[in-house]
């Protein structure tokens, strides 16, 4: 898979013209006519959207998602309050701008011909390709000529409709589809995986992200090249929401706020790997329940989520392992760090995840207070995994290459350069084995993603059977157990010679592309 990257020079370049061209003659803050000080007199401002892990949903009782972030900063921007509306399909969406009940609808929508005639789109801030997705081990078709008819199955509104009709007539004249008017793309995914439907076909960033929980989800084939993500408002001679917009991006685009958020929300897309991801959310289910309480316990102002993900990363929620280096337990502590930190046996379950959690602690107050306080803990990790000395010289070298050494976007393409004598020469702490800690903390992430999504949907599948057992009491809980995850069941943190001490670093994370030198 692609990785997906902000198209910054040109939402920089386009966003400058447009804006000069367009502002002159837009005094949107001082005329009632016009949309956005309809907006501003309202005060609110109204944002459509479909619920996904990328552009909107409910986490612990937070609302969180790409396009909620930007919709909330952008209402933000214009002295205004957020209303959010969650539509079940896109269809639904463009319903909402026609009859005048959204100001924007932002849900991750792809910009093509047939909506650009009908609907006014924004800059784009992201690209996707349209993929058909089927389950593994179930036949793959090698060509849409292998699609019979029912087999494939859209949600009403999807952009890859204009893309199907076109090949239809310019190459499968038989090719058929049918549009489910009562799911949502992703709820059709979900379909694929319990094997209700044969395909589907969604855009590739949401497809990655599903496969973090459901890594039996596959691509069959491409159905499009990458295409811009943007968001609509409706096409009319009132060109001040577009204006307003553009000044909006180029702003978050100077202030490396674009950048922040694509590390967040899309720092984890690509490299899928199904075997480990298979046996991580195995091990959820076999392994974890009788270890969360114990992360819950000792997480405190940390995500219990995340250490747990940092722990299976170390050890595989094996209390027994022991590396050749010496490090042992669920948190693979050193002998000294573990004396530093009173844990008399590195063994006992509780004394090493209370060791390691006081000892992450630690390290992430060390981090530069001028690091985003949400990114701070990837920087931590990585001095876990070589030292923190070591992770100062990658700060260094990404300000020496004229990146930005707060951002761990920028930073983490720097690491494996220090295993490189052309660089780490140059460093005040010398040679270090960066791409290891690359891959440890990608790799923490993606299980923090994965442990995330799937715990989230298990909470959801349960509250779904506990409201069928309230409708039919008669009738046990577990009885009504409704399959939701396809064939599942349901040393760190010290410096060797005070510098650097390396983890183990899974090799299921390809390394970031090498920045240019200065």
């Amino acid at each position: 898979m692609k990785r997906f990257k902000f198209n910054y020079l040109l939402i920089g370049a386009v966003t400058v013209l447009l804006a000069v061209a367009l502002w002159p003659s837009i005094p949107w803050f001082g005329q009632a006519e016009n949309r956005i000080a309809a907006i501003q007199e309202r005060g609110v401002l109204r944002v459509g959207t479909i619920e996904s892990p990328l552009t909107y949903t409910l986490y612990q009782g937070k609302q969180i998602g790409l396009d909620y972030e930007l919709a909330e900063q952008f209402a933000h921007y214009l002295g205004v309050k957020l209303e959010v509306t969650v539509r079940p399909n896109i269809q639904e969406l463009f319903d909402d701008i026609d009859n005048g009940r959204a100001d924007i609808i932002a849900a991750g929508l792809v910009y093509d011909t047939q909506r650009s005639q009908h609907y006014r789109a924004g800059p784009a801030y992201y690209s996707v390709s349209q993929q058909m997705v089927y389950r593994m081990g179930s036949p793959r078709p090698k060509t849409l000529a292998g699609i019979k008819e029912n087999q494939l199955v859209l949600s009403p509104g999807v952009t890859s409709l204009s893309a199907l009709n076109k090949l239809k007539q310019q190459k499968y004249p038989d090719l058929s589809w049918r549009i489910d008017e009562q799911h949502s793309s992703t709820e059709l995914l979900q379909q694929v995986v319990e094997g209700k439907i044969p395909f589907t076909i969604a855009d590739s960033v949401a497809i990655s992200t599903f496969q973090r929980v459901h890594p039996q989800l596959a691509v069959a084939l491409d159905i499009t090249d990458e295409q811009p993500v943007t968001w609509f408002s409706a096409l009319d001679s009132d060109d001040s929401l577009s204006a307003a917009l553009l000044d909006f991006y180029n702003r978050l685009n100077s202030d490396d706020t674009f950048a922040r958020l694509e590390e967040k929300y899309l720092g984890h897309v690509g490299d899928f790997d199904y075997v480990d991801t298979r046996t991580f959310l195995k091990a959820v289910d076999a392994v974890l329940p009788e270890l969360q309480p114990l992360f819950e316990k000792y997480a405190t102002e940390l995500d219990w989520r995340l250490l747990a993900a940092i722990s299976y990363q170390e050890s595989h929620w094996d209390n027994q392992a022991t590396s050749p280096t010496g490090v042992r337990g669920l948190m693979m502590l050193t002998k000294n760090t573990a004396q530093s930190l009173g844990v008399t046996d590195r063994l006992d379950p509780e004394q090493s995840i209370e060791g390691g959690s006081r000892y992450l602690k630690d390290m992430v107050a060390k981090v530069p207070d001028s690091v985003p306080k949400d990114e701070q803990i990837w920087f931590a990790l990585t001095a876990y995994n070589m030292g923190y000395a070591h992770m100062l010289d990658a700060r260094q070298l990404t300000a020496k290459q004229k990146g930005n050494p707060d951002s761990w976007a920028d930073v983490k393409t720097r690491l494996p350069l220090l295993s490189q004598k052309q660089y780490y020469s140059k460093t005040t702490y010398g040679y270090a084995r960066g791409h290891e800690a690359y891959a440890y903390v990608e790799n923490i992430r993606k299980y923090y993603i994965s442990l995330v999504g799937y715990l989230l949907e298990k909470e959801k599948q349960e509250a779904q059977e506990l409201k069928y057992a309230e409708a039919y009491p008669v009738v046990a809980p577990v009885e009504l157990a409704i399959p939701s995850f396809g064939p599942f069941p349901l040393g760190p943190f010290s410096q060797d010679g005070g510098l650097e001490k390396n983890h183990s670093a899974w090799p299921n994370t390809l390394l970031p592309k090498r920045p240019q030198s200065p």
